[in-house]
Formats: structure tokens, sequence, C-alpha cells
């Protein structure tokens, strides 16, 4: 079994940064394959960043490209997601992400909001 648990979200003035943190545990984590995801309200969910080390560079999502960063600690089992330059129109929970032997791992999420 693979647990994922995000923490690091809070208030914070447009302009502000935040450091999210997704740890993982269970036999099987690993950090090969790791995604952020956020629901904004009324929104769909949006994939913002993802890390697959075998595969080279991170993607980031064209809207926080160039104010957004994904990283990883092997061993921390533990998956970063910097944000600077926040805006209004980050709020949201986000959640990190994995996919391990086809099975499909969410953590609980962690509001991020983002006042002007």
């Amino acid at each position: 079994q693979v647990r994922l648990v995000e923490s690091g979200g809070g208030l914070v003035q447009a302009g502000g940064s935040l450091r999210l943190s997704c740890v993982g545990s269970g036999s099987a984590f690993n950090l090969n394959d790791m995604r952020w995801f956020r629901r904004a309200p009324g929104k769909q969910l949006e994939q913002v960043a993802r890390m697959v080390p075998k595969y080279g560079g991170p993607f980031i999502a064209d809207s926080v490209k160039g104010r957004f960063t994904i990283s990883g600690d092997n061993a921390k089992n533990t998956v970063y997601l910097q944000m600077n330059s926040l805006k209004p129109e980050d709020t949201g929970v986000y959640y990190c992400n994995t996919i391990i032997d086809q099975i499909d791992y969410w953590g609980q999420g962690t509001q991020v909001t983002v006042s002007s």
C-alpha cells in the first residue's frame, strides 16, 4: 500500500511564495513518476507539474511556468512544489499523485489560498 500526505498549504498574499511537500510511504513507493494537480473553485482538475527523472526535465503547465518548480528528495521520499509569484487564480486544493503498478494514488490535498 502506498500513502501520500501533502502539507505546506496556507493563506498567502499575491506575489508571495509557498512550498508544498508530499511525503510518500509504503514499500512500493518511489519518486519515478510524481505529479501535482490542483482543483480551483468551479474548475476542473489541472495537472500543474510532473517529475519523471528517467525521462529528463519536468513538465510544468503553461499556467504556472516560470513560477512553479517540482523537485524530489529520494532520501526523504518527498516531492516538493515550490510556488513563487503566486496569483489569486492559483487558489485551490493541491494534490500529489503517483501511479505505481497501474494503481492511482492520491493524497488528501492541501488548501492554497492567495489573496489579492
